[in-house]
């Protein structure tokens, strides 16, 4: 196997019905924080639509995105021997994204969630399988690797990564950790964080994985920074994103538009700008791109049908505002 991808994602592939919700309500704080999704307890609730999503998850997510922009995509993750296995390589393989990679086990099921969907937001059920992660022996060196969401038992295999990318420095490094892996903590993750080149995160994420209550968002780059990572990207939902590059602070607005599903928003935001920076640009043309993607991500059911290609994303790029572009902020 001696293919070099100019994309490597590696993380959790899974198949997901989006179940649109009808009869229930949400509650929040004044703040429209710590929201609640509630719905009647021991009864029959009607749901308006089903629509099922394969070959999704963080990063399946980036694979198809970066397939989308142009870029040699693979993804290595495991799947189950089983229909919804299947389902998703022929998703990927629809999506151009490469599945030599791919590692089917047999007598374990592949990964299913249920997302809620609710408004425009959307609360996910998730049970990850806990495959036996490894490395291929051959697995070629790619230019970049998008690491995100596993599954808890994964801690042995985030060592395993640590030590290719130690015997293979030429490969950059793009994180956007998942659940797991920010309980993992960031001691037991000290080798993957100082081997990052582009790190992702949301604002409430940076807290909780700096064990923090720090509310200033370029104090929490700069903390994140001192981790390891070179770019670290802060997002803030509708009201924008952050990047710092130990030196320099930006903020980047949204692109305008009213969002219908907000699934896949963060993934959408956080391959793109890795894709253009693996595509030789500066981070504040990166900066530009990635907020059109996730603009058109959310305008659809599910993570991966509103992705753009290049030529798509640089029209809506020429009919933006004046003020959509980064804004240095320190």
């Amino acid at each position: 196997m001696d293919t070099q991808y100019d994309f490597l994602a590696i993380g959790d592939i899974v198949t997901e019905p989006f179940i649109r919700l009808k009869e229930a309500e949400a509650y929040c704080d004044l703040d429209q924080e710590n929201c609640k999704l509630c719905m009647r307890f021991g009864d029959k609730i009607p749901y308006e639509s089903a629509t099922l999503c394969r070959g999704v998850g963080n990063s399946a997510n980036a694979a198809v995105s970066a397939a989308r922009l142009g870029l040699k995509s693979a993804l290595f993750a495991y799947i189950g021997d089983d229909e919804i296995g299947k389902g998703n390589i022929e998703e990927l393989k629809m999506n151009n994204v490469s599945t030599d990679l791919m590692q089917t086990t047999p007598g374990m099921q592949s990964n299913y969630h249920y997302v809620l969907w609710y408004d425009v937001e959307r609360t996910i059920l998730v049970k990850h399988t806990e495959f036996p992660y490894a490395i291929p022996k051959d697995m070629p060196a790619p230019k970049w690797i998008y690491l995100s969401s596993l599954a808890s038992n994964s801690g042995p295999f985030h060592i395993e990564i640590a030590e290719y990318l130690k015997s293979h420095p030429e490969v950059k490094l793009a994180f956007q950790p998942g659940t797991f892996q920010m309980r993992l903590g960031t001691d037991t993750l000290k080798d993957i964080y100082a081997r990052t080149e582009i790190f992702f995160c949301n604002f409430e994420e940076a807290k909780r994985i700096l064990k923090t209550t720090e509310e200033d968002k370029i104090q929490l780059m700069q903390m994140i920074h001192n981790l390891g990572p070179k770019l670290v990207i802060v997002t803030d939902g509708i009201k924008g994103a952050y990047a710092y590059d130990g030196k320099d602070a930006w903020f980047m607005p949204v692109y305008p538009h009213e969002p219908f599903e907000r699934t896949g928003a963060g993934d959408a935001f956080s391959s793109t700008l890795t894709s253009a920076i693996a595509k030789g640009m500066s981070l504040q043309d990166a900066l530009l791109w990635a907020p059109i993607n996730s603009m058109s991500v959310v305008n659809y059911i599910g993570a991966q049908k509103g992705l753009l290609t290049e030529e798509a994303l640089k029209e809506y790029l020429a009919k933006a505002p004046a003020d959509y572009k980064p804004k240095k902020i320190n």
